[in-house]
């Protein structure tokens, strides 16, 4: 390290003495560093630790010291996470890359075992439960059992990893949600590496890898195909962000959750526009806000749009490593750490400068829930009845095909005046002996789910205890409500069983289903039958309440339209209810045994009762026996093969494992970029297509590509598993890419679902087959779309499928942060409309051929590229800008990719 400023310094902390890099010595000469906000201050110790002259230069250090907080962000510079996370659905495909690399080195005359993360690595497999099994005792046993069926394939090829890769390690089934892991057991706040310290970082697979900023770490979600490169040690190239304040005063509420907050907070900071840039919390509220209320904040990071939401380390901090039973000398040197750099917050401490602030009084947070569509619409609960009234006109007026869990392809309904016969439809549902009315806005899913929500006890403690006090008052769900509890670890539960909480939540039918993500990723499993058979046939528009952080629609489950997102007592009580079209504040829940009316606040626990239980009941020594042996797993997990050799022995027949093609022939040299001539459009796209549109995570349609192709190997519809579960076969992915059920390409109007028109032919198919037949016709692919595309989940298969689709460029109004690095990391050249264009103003129906030049040439960041669009009505020409965004991405680029830069950079070392 060249140390040019001469920070290097030493820390004694009992009987240890450390290395490390001292902002303090930095600030005596460079006082801007004492109000530099916290998250920059951890940005800067990474350059001052990594400066070497050559990826991170004295000039990168200095122009953070210079950093203006009001200018446009354009000073690029390196990051070097110090770990990475990866959870199974995304971390499967990473190393499936890894091990396909070693095979691709070897071929380029390398030594295979070089492949290996150079920066620690943990994957938590909680991506893949799903909820068959429910409101049983034995819905836990069952589903993991189904679980292990389906996945074994993945499981032992990740067992194999395990093993053959350095510093790599798997947390298995069962166990919990990776970002509530990572908080309760992972994170080090303080890293450790020989005698040198620095605050812990990383980047993880997944968006809400936020989460870990509540405990004062900073840490984003990349795509899979940056993480792999972080893996291989490669830096995290980004520009210097603006940084956000989020002032907050006063303390909640009695009756308000930290859910409510986090859903007050995404509302305002979706409103202000934080996209691509940091939020810091700061201000006297902070000391009212528990660890997990903190944590609960940061994680929706990606629904508020920021990079992070950052909490700095303080005294909450510490209190929680205590509490969740880490070591003591890792609290102190935390504790020490932090003070002597300046990463301590204190009440009494004048504020960084921030690029903007906002201000939350946390008194006016009211009880709230989000959706249906969207995580920053936010409902008030006592206009939960009117805003679902307006909901469901909307739904209705607007029209939709029938059978949704098929692939699309049947027209919508024109938007029309809803009759009041309608909005009061009804079903009858026949259940064996049970008979019952079914309408529009039935709860069918109540699901306590998510890291979000259940990491936090004081909310997991207040759905008991409401639970509770419902059994008292002889309530119980309605006979159309699917329930479910999926706690984010063992901890939970433990705590839950301690407090004589888990039998009132089993008595109202929130039995355990498994630990891991479950609905809040789509894998709430199927509805039962006669239910889901009312809901086609009387063409219903049902509702999920659901403690998670996202509710697009088709993401939760087929046949459910309205996603609301709520607090897990919230979550109870809807389930108690059966609708969300009720006023919860005025109607009662349902009756008690002697006919009398039970209301929501006669069973509402107050924050004493919560305080009480968590007290005698949440205890440091339960976080310490349950993560003991975390990495272990249990028996199904023991049981699977492991692989032996350096390399995988790949199975021609796997259905879930399969070696890509990402490297096959690759050349030692890249080849030169080209110009772009003669391309199609493959998808003419609005605003706020999501990566769960572009790259499903849940079912696999009977008709779609991707079945047909399983069903051709062999598989039947019932093992065909999720799209999610099979990210480590390109062949199921890039037929999956651009299958959301939801999908409304407008070159096919009216139509919801995968479908594309062949332009020369005229011919309606399958965007895959469409694909398939312009690739063998030599024609490269466009996609047109609107404003924010590719939100959502950091999925790599976006990317990767956007790819082997033959899509050579995506010209869109603008893009989500993480999508875009992806689609450059992928080689698909990611384009924005120049400000106040896009498809329409343009005049582009998407028949057009497309010329795009200037990339051929003198290929830089945020160039400007000419496109000529010739249809049958002439040329349209116009510019739009390079969305490759620094020097590092067009060398990626120019490399085809960020795997092959990697690739070949190893191959000459």
């Amino acid at each position: 390290m060249t140390d040019s400023f001469g920070t290097k310094s030493q820390l004694k902390v009992g009987s240890a003495t450390y290395d490390l890099f001292s902002l303090g010595k930095l600030a005596k000469s460079h006082p801007a560093v004492n109000r530099l906000p916290f998250s920059l201050k951890v940005l800067l110790e990474n350059l001052l630790r990594h400066e070497d002259g050559r990826v991170v230069k004295r000039e990168h250090v200095e122009k953070m010291l210079a950093w203006d907080p009001k200018a446009t962000p354009d000073v690029e510079i390196s990051f070097h996470p110090a770990r990475v996370l990866l959870q199974d659905f995304t971390g499967v495909p990473a190393v499936v890359d890894l091990a396909a690399m070693r095979e691709a080195l070897a071929s380029m005359g390398g030594n295979p075992d070089k492949i290996n993360p150079r920066n620690p690595a943990d994957l938590v497999i909680d991506h893949s439960v799903q909820i068959d099994s429910f409101a049983t005792s034995a819905a836990f046993k069952e589903n993991a059992e189904l679980e292990f069926e389906r996945n074994r394939e993945r499981y032992a090829f990740l067992r194999w990893g395990q093993s053959a890769f350095k510093g790599f390690g798997v947390v298995p089934p069962d166990i919990g949600i990776c970002h509530q892991v990572n908080l309760e057991f992972l994170a080090h706040v303080t890293f450790r590496q020989g005698s040198t310290v620095y605050p812990d970082t990383l980047v993880g697979t997944d968006s809400h890898t936020t989460m870990i900023n509540g405990l004062g770490v900073v840490g984003w979600g990349v795509g899979g195909i940056e993480a792999e490169a972080a893996l291989l040690g490669q830096p995290i190239t980004m520009l210097i962000p603006q940084v956000v304040g989020f002032k907050l005063s006063g303390k909640l509420p009695a009756g308000a959750t930290a859910t409510d907050l986090v859903l007050t907070v995404t509302q305002m900071l979706r409103k202000k526009g934080v996209v691509g840039k940091f939020v810091e919390f700061y201000g006297s509220g902070l000391k009212s806000l528990s660890l997990p209320d903190r944590a609960t904040i940061a994680n929706m990071a990606p629904e508020y749009g920021a990079t992070i939401g950052f909490f700095p380390v303080d005294e909450e901090s510490l209190n929680y490593l205590r509490f969740t039973g880490r070591p003591d000398d890792l609290v102190a040197l935390t504790e020490a750490y932090a003070k002597e750099q300046g990463l301590w917050r204190r009440d009494d401490a004048e504020d960084p400068i921030f690029s903007d602030t906002l201000e939350l009084d946390l008194s006016t947070v009211v009880p709230s829930l989000a959706g249906p569509k969207r995580p920053q619409d936010r409902v008030p609960l006592k206009d939960m009845k009117s805003g679902y009234e307006k909901s469901l006109v909307e739904m209705l007026s607007a029209g939709k095909s029938k059978g949704e869990d098929e692939e699309g392809g049947k027209g919508k309904a024109a938007a029309a005046a809803v009759p009041p016969e309608r909005l009061a439809q009804t079903v009858t549902v026949k259940n064996g002996r049970q008979s019952y009315q079914m309408g529009h806005g039935a709860v069918v899913i109540a699901s306590i789910t998510s890291c979000t929500n259940t990491s936090n006890p004081a909310v997991l403690v207040g759905a008991g205890i409401l639970a509770k006090k419902a059994v008292e008052r002889g309530l119980n769900p309605k006979p159309w409500v699917k329930t479910s509890l999926a706690p984010g670890s063992r901890v939970v539960s433990e705590y839950l069983r301690d407090a004589g909480l888990l039998p009132y939540l089993e008595a109202v039918g929130f039995h355990i289903v498994g630990y891991g993500c479950t609905t809040c990723i789509g894998n709430s499993g199927p509805l039962t039958e006669p239910v889901a058979n009312a809901v086609t046939e009387g063409d219903l528009v049902v509702a999920a309440v659901l403690s998670g952080n996202r509710n697009f629609e088709g993401r939760i489950n087929p046949h459910v339209r309205m996603n609301y997102l709520a607090s897990p007592p919230l979550v109870v009580a809807y389930a108690l209810a059966g609708e969300v079209g009720m006023d919860l504040d005025n109607e009662p829940l349902g009756t008690d045994p002697n006919g009398r009316p039970v209301f929501l606040k006669d069973i509402w626990p107050t924050n004493e009762e919560i305080q009480e239980v968590i007290r005698t009941s949440v205890k440091p020594e339960q976080f310490r026996s349950q993560y003991a042996n975390a990495m272990e797993g249990d028996a199904l997990w023991q049981q699977l093969p492991v692989g032996k050799g350096s390399t995988f022995q790949w199975d021609d027949t796997s259905t879930y494992v399969r070696k890509p093609p990402f490297f096959d022939n690759l050349p030692k040299e890249p080849k030169a970029t080209q110009d772009i001539h003669g391309a199609h459009v493959m998808a003419l796209l609005g605003d706020s297509v999501t990566t769960d549109h572009i790259s499903p995570a849940g079912n696999i349609a009977k008709t779609s590509p991707a079945a047909k192709y399983l069903m051709a190997n062999g598989v039947e519809p019932k093992d065909f598993n999720s799209y999610g579960a099979r990210r480590g076969n390109h062949e199921v992915m890039v037929r999956g890419t651009f299958a959301n059920i939801r999908l409304k390409n407008l070159l096919v109007p009216g139509v919801e679902g995968g479908v594309t028109v062949h332009i020369p032919t005229r011919e309606r198919m399958s965007i895959y087959d469409a694909s398939m037949k312009y690739q063998a016709e030599g024609t490269p692919l466009v996609v047109l779309a609107g404003a924010e595309y590719g939100t959502g989940s950091s999925r790599d298969w976006a990317a990767k499928g956007t790819m082997l689709l033959g899509v050579k460029a995506v010209i869109a109004k603008s893009f989500e942060r993480i999508h875009r690095s992806n689609l450059v990391g992928m080689g698909v050249l990611p384009l924005q409309f120049e400000a106040g264009q896009d498809a329409q103003s343009l005049g582009l129906t998407g028949h057009e051929k497309f010329d795009i030049t200037g990339v051929a040439q003198d290929l830089a960041p945020q160039k400007k590229l000419t496109v000529k669009a010739t249809g049958e009505s002439g040329t349209k020409e116009f510019t739009v800008v390079c969305r490759i965004d620094t020097p590092n991405e067009l060398d990626y680029y120019r490399h085809g990719g960020i795997l092959q830069y990697v690739l070949r950079q190893l191959a000459k070392g």
